[in-house]
Parts: C-alpha cells; structure tokens; sequence
C-alpha cells in the first residue's frame, strides 16, 4: 500500500467513509485502498486528496468525488477476467482503481495533456495493463471491444449507440445521462442479446460534458429549437442573461407562483437564501410556497430552524391541540430569522389553507430541520414518554443525565470530550433514540404525529451530542453532520407524510446548492442538503438559489450579537451577482436550461456571496465570497437587485386575545 502512515490512515479514513455511504463491493473498497489518490491529484491538492470530494484538474476538468467513482465501479460489477472501457479518463485515478480489480482497461481521453499525463502515472506506479489513448469516447474503441463494462465519466444528451454496440453480452455500461448538467442521472445498461439491453437509474449525478459525435458539441449547443445557431455570438454574458431572464411580477400576483410550476412535478422543491436577513427572499419563498401548496398539493414546509421550536408553529397551523407546557419558540439567537413579518404572514395563510381541509394528512406542515436545540428535544422526548411509557422515561432520564451539564451552552459539551471519556453518553443516546423507534407501533397507536414528533427529537439528540462532540475537532465533519441530519429529517417527513407527499426545503444557498459545485465540496470536503437531495431524487429535485446585488440586511457582528441593519456592498466585480446586475434587470428568475449557450458560459467558476447571520461588510471578500459553478450548484436562481432587511416581530405584533401557544406569541 503505497504512501506515508499519513497517507494511508487518510485514505483508509476516505474508504471507511464511502463503506459508510452504502458501497459494498470489496474488491472495490480494497482497490481503493491501495491506488494513492494524492497522485493523481494537481499539485497543491495533495492534502485534500482523500476528501470524499471531486477536485480541480488541469483543462478545467475535475477528478470525481471517490464515492461516484467507487459508486460507478460497483454498478460495473468488475471480475478478475474482466475489460474495461473508460470514456472520459480525466486524471486517470478511476481506471487505476478499476485496474486493481479488472484484467485490461482501456481509456479514451479527449485532452492530449490528460491523457500524457495519466499514462505517466500509471508508468510511475507500475500499472501496465491500463492503455490511454486520445480519442472520441463517444464512439468508443471499436478494435478493443467488446468489453465486459463500460464507465462514461462524463455526461450526454442520450447514451451512445456506439458504445451499446461495444458491449460484450451481459456486459454492463455505466453513464451520466441528462439534457441539463444538473439534472443528470447515472444510467445502468446491461446488454443480454443482440438488440436486448436492460436499463435501470441509480440516482442524481453531476459530470462534465461529453463532448463528442455522438454527445454534446464543442459549443454546447443541443438543437435548433434549444438554441438557434449563430444567436448571442456576439453577445456579452450579462447581455445574454438579460435575453432569457424571466422578469418576476409582483409578489402577490398569481403569475409570480406560475413562473414556479416548471417545479411542481419534484418530490422536493429546495428555495434558498444569500442571507438570513433579506425580506426579499422570505416574500418570495413565501409566494412560492402557497402556490406549490395550493395548486400543486405539497404538504411539508421544512425549514432551516430547530425541530422543537418548528412544531410548536406546526400544532398551530394544522390546527393541532396546543400544548400548554411549550415555550415561545424561535427565542434562541437569530431570533429574527424566523421571528419575523414575513413567516408570520405565511404562517396565518397556512392555518387558513389548513381550516378547509378535513383530512390531517392533506394539511400542510411547517417542521424544523436543524439540529441545535439539544435541550429542548431532550425535554419533549421525556415528557412524551412520561404520557405513554414512565419506565422508559425513568431510563431516559438517567442516559440524558450526562448531557445536563451542557443544555444551556450544549458547545462546551465539545470541549469536555477533549479531556474527558464521554464516548460511553454517545452510546447511550443512541440506544435511546433506537429503543424509541423500535416501539413505533406500540406507541403510533397513541398518536402518529405525536410519536413523528418525539422519535425525531429523539434523532435530534443523537445527532447533536455528536455535532458538539467533534465541532471541536475541526474539519468538515461538523457541518456534514448537521447537513446529513437535516436530509435524514426530511426523508423522515416525506415517509411519515406518505409516498405521494411532496415538500419545500427554506434554507440558505450554502445548504441547499449542490456543495459538489462550490469551494464546500470541491476544496473543504463538505458535502450539503442539497448535494444529498439530488443523489437521492435525482431529478425529482429542484435547487433554487437567490442572490442580491445591494441593499440592506438584517445581520449581527458576531455570534450570539444584538440585530443591526447594516448596509451590503455593492456585488464583487468577479462575482455571478455582478453579472446579474449588468444584466440591468431588476428582478427577474434565471433558468439556464433556457440555453444551452449561455449554461455553458456560465459554468466556468465565480465568486459567489453567501451572509449569514453574521454580516462583516469590512472583510467582505474573505468572510462571505467563495467560488462556484452556479448552473451546476442550482436549477435556476432568482435575482433582486436591490432588497431590503426584514422585520423582526416585537411586543406590538401579539394581538390581545392569541392564547400563549401562539406561535409567536410573547
């Protein structure tokens, strides 16, 4: 196993990691184990060369995540007698892999610089039965076939027929499939006759291009009736966006809901944010929202706020019975992010949509995804049990006792761990949140959305003992976590609302664009909801970000800091804002499957601005920009020019006569 100890526990670590995720197959977990990833890598990558994250390569193209590659070889059901075709060889790091496992491999590579330089690799590591050559994949390598698998690192309009044909029979080609980059979906054939292939989907997926006569063109165009030939030639990018942005009308005119229907056949409907603070994009979340509800029949609203808090607003929008021990919610700093004018308004329209609708389960639900508020899911999950199982709360209470010490400020629970032997508290929260789930039946039979409520606070305090365990650490681990978490919820809602339930995800751009396609995943090896959403719906979800050029934003200096209303600079000159702006459209929805020609020209990375709760205007370059791949991180994104901080709700906003349960009540 070539390499340092470094190196070897990294990518041990890396391959224990994709185990975790759901690959399987051990000769392709032992041959990633032994290729040295850092080799393939270009220079000054070396140390994120055991991420589970696709990273930068020479010609602007990538070397795939190591779960896809391991993913994509797995499908392949490699033997030891094996002949492998890649298309798209790239870095070379996927047929090295496959060359541990399979007798012969063959790469095409279109990029003569790729191409001499992963031979070179394969020489330098003595790995003699993998041959390179430039070439069109799309038309595979006829005088080498049939082979027994085919892998296409790299995405076309339709599988090529070429390839087809150059399958042995029971051979296996594994490709990206998809008119629209982030839409792609990984395709398996099988090949049993002459002209008998067998088809089946594995899931979302994004890759470059396949370029070639049986793929895309060199300009990207698709068709006539996509993109005529010769339009926007001489056009400037912004010039361009400004031909096929589709300005948005008012908020409470119908027609802004309808520009949103192209979305109404997703499983998930993911709306972003580029700050915590911008009324804006809450009024057009909201628009958005009540008209997937009311037209389109999506019944989870799923939103970046903490479970317990979520489903005090939950009871009252779906006109539950209320609960006389809860606290007002959302009064953990940022209170504004959800304390607000605008989720106030949405929350009244949905307890009104709600009243005409007799069935429970044809009610839309408002529920929290996030994983901070330890000490609230610990008291609902206790309290839950001392109503239906006082001995399992008595049990409860003594796994939970070592976490009391941190309730209040549950981060410097982290800190103990790094001095103190707390691995024993982890083991028990988990036994109680398994124990929970095992009693589903027993206890649904006392109130289905009761036991939804308690078994994912049970979740909740799993999750979080781990978050602030190794936040402290460092890495990505923490912020993989909480974003895993909050997937592993919303497929928990859309289970517990049923096969045919459909949701909207409100969370900020940097949970819900694709992290594959930002500095997140490419560079800090964090993956996101919305990466996590798309390998698991594929196409049946849709990411939307939102961006702002200037304006004002509700913010704080710091973490745990008052509310300020704070000016935002003017969109950095090398940022997609800025292209937005010069575009000279005040507000307008951008979707680059529109063109093909314009997608393309905005692949190429830019900086892209993410606020959170904490504003810092004076170092904004290095706080709040990153780069990105924005036709690859969302499905379209909407634009105002100039917005506006939001309205956080005060005393005045209780009407005399709300009973204290109301969601906002004070």
């Amino acid at each position: 196993m070539p390499g340092s100890p470094k190196t070897v526990s990294a990518r041990r670590r890396m391959v224990d990691i994709i185990a975790r995720r759901g690959v399987r197959d051990r000769r392709v977990l032992e041959a990633m184990r032994e290729v040295p990833r850092e080799e393939f890598v270009d220079p000054g990558f070396e140390e994120f060369a055991y991420e589970d994250a696709a990273l930068p390569i020479a010609e602007d193209q990538t070397i795939s995540q190591p779960y896809i590659v391991a993913l994509m070889l797995e499908a392949a059901e490699l033997s030891p007698d094996d002949r492998m075709l890649e298309v798209g060889a790239g870095s070379g790091y996927a047929a090295a892999v496959a060359g541990r496992i399979a007798r012969r491999i063959y790469g095409i590579e279109r990029l003569p610089t790729l191409a001499q330089a992963a031979q070179g690799r394969f020489r330098k590591l003595g790995y003699h039965n993998i041959e390179i050559r430039v070439g069109d994949g799309t038309l595979g390598w006829p005088e080498a076939a049939p082979f027994d698998a085919i892998l296409v690192a790299a995405g076309g309009p339709a599988v090529p027929q070429a390839l087809k044909e150059q399958l042995a029979i029971g051979g296996r080609l594994i490709i990206p499939v998809g008119s629209l980059v982030p839409a792609q979906t990984l395709i398996k054939i099988v090949r049993h006759g002459e002209d008998e292939f067998e088809e089946e989907e594995l899931g979302g997926v994004m890759f470059v291009p396949l370029i070639g006569e049986q793929g895309w063109s060199e300009d990207g165009r698709r068709s006539a009736t996509n993109h005529l030939p010769g339009r926007s030639r001489n056009l400037t990018l912004p010039q361009m966006i400004a031909e096929i942005a589709e300005p948005l009308p008012n908020f409470d005119d119908p027609a802004f809901g309808r520009l949103f229907d192209r979305f109404a056949d997703r499983r998930v409907v993911l709306l972003g944010e580029a700050s915590h603070g911008t009324a804006e994009f809450y009024r057009a979340r909201a628009a958005i929202t009540r008209h997937l509800i009311a037209q389109h029949g999506f019944v989870i609203v799923a939103v970046e706020a903490d479970w317990p808090d979520a489903a005090v607003v939950d009871r009252y929008v779906r006109h539950r019975d209320a609960r006389t021990d809860t606290q007002p919610p959302f009064q953990r700093f940022p209170t504004w992010m959800w304390r607000n004018t605008e989720v106030a308004a949405l929350i009244e329209w949905m307890r009104n949509h709600n009243s005409g609708l007799a069935e429970m389960n044809r009610r839309a639900g408002f529920y929290g995804l996030d994983i901070y508020n330890m000490s609230a899911s610990i008291a609902s999950v206790l309290k839950y049990l001392d109503e239906v199982d006082p001995q399992a709360a008595k049990i409860a209470r003594e796994r939970y006792g070592c976490l009391t010490p941190w309730q209040r400020e549950p981060s410097t629970y982290g800190r103990a761990v790094l001095s103190a032997g707390y691995r024993k508290c982890e083991e028990a929260i988990v036994q109680q949140c398994q124990e929970l789930l095992q009693k589903q039946i027993e206890y649904a039979a006392h109130d289905s959305d009761e036991f939804l409520n308690a078994a994912q606070n049970a979740r909740l305090v799993a999750s979080a003992e781990r978050y602030y365990r190794i936040m402290y650490y460092g890495g990505p681990e923490s912020w993989n976590l909480r974003d895993t978490h909050m997937f592993q919820t919303l497929e928990h809602l859309l289970e517990a609302r049923g096969p045919a339930s459909k949701a909207i995800v409100w969370a900020h751009n940097s949970h819900i664009g694709d992290a594959r396609s930002t500095e997140m995943g490419s560079v800090r090896g964090e993956l996101n909801v919305g990466q996590l959403c798309r390998e698991r719906f594929g196409s049946e979800a849709a990411l939307i970000g939102f961006g702002t050029h200037t304006g004002t934003v509700a913010a704080a200096s710091d973490w745990d800091g008052e509310m300020e209303i704070k000016r935002v600079r003017p969109s950095h000159r090398d940022s997609y804002e800025r292209l937005c702006h010069d575009a000279g459209i005040a507000k307008f929805l951008l979707d680059p499957q529109r063109d093909e020609a314009v997608r393309r020209r905005l692949l190429e990375p830019k900086l892209e601005r993410f606020i959170g709760v904490i504003y810092r205007p004076e170092t904004e370059v290095l706080s709040h920009y990153a780069e990105a791949s924005l036709p690859q991180q969302f499905d379209a994104y909407v634009w105002f020019d100039e917005t506006t901080a939001l309205t956080p709700l005060g005393p005045e906003h209780h009407r005399p006569g709300l009973p204290d349960t109301y969601p906002f009540g004070l």
